[in-house]
């Protein structure tokens, strides 16, 4: 398909690649960028992730140790099918809440995931997770300065951490 204007014909496909090419330099104008996981004040909790015990991972991680609470949510299998991905979701009705962190128990490491909660937020996070075995999943939250936690076991029938 050809375009004729005063005698010069474009094809179609020449006409919609320079509208695309505009479009897309356009939009090289738009700031894309995530925003950093942790502020430029705060250090990423290396050492946290590296702890074998998920009690001295929230030590590292929090500075303080977690009581139950029934006012977190914890979505979370009770047997995956492959322990390389288990969906997980953690929501709570606690105010004030700054931070969210998966532990797993019986994973070689303990530490899965670590999340910053802007004021404002609504605490709810979903994530999949990687599970070497069956094991308590530990989710820790923490709000008005206080640490809470709840936890579930889940059953893994295939192996995710190197199995």
């Amino acid at each position: 398909m050809t375009g004729k204007n005063n005698g010069f014909a474009l094809p179609r496909r020449v006409i919609l690649q320079g509208v695309a090419s505009v479009a897309l330099l356009g939009l090289g104008k738009i700031a894309f960028g995530a925003a950093p996981a942790f502020a430029a004040n705060d250090k990423y909790p290396d050492e946290a992730f590296k702890q074998k015990s998920s009690d001295d991972a929230i030590k590292l991680l929090y500075g303080k140790t977690a009581e139950k609470s029934d006012k977190i949510k914890l979505d979370a299998p009770e047997i995956a099918e492959n322990g390389a991905v288990v969906p997980i979701a953690v929501s709570s009705t606690l105010s004030d809440v700054t931070a969210i962190a998966f532990l797993v128990a019986e994973n070689p490491n303990a530490l899965v995931a670590a999340y910053k909660i802007p004021a404002g937020t609504m605490p709810s996070v979903a994530n999949r997770i990687k599970m070497a075995r069956t094991s308590n999943v530990i989710v820790v939250v923490e709000a008005g300065g206080k640490l809470y936690s709840t936890s579930k076991e889940v059953k893994v029938t295939v192996g995710g951490c190197g199995g």
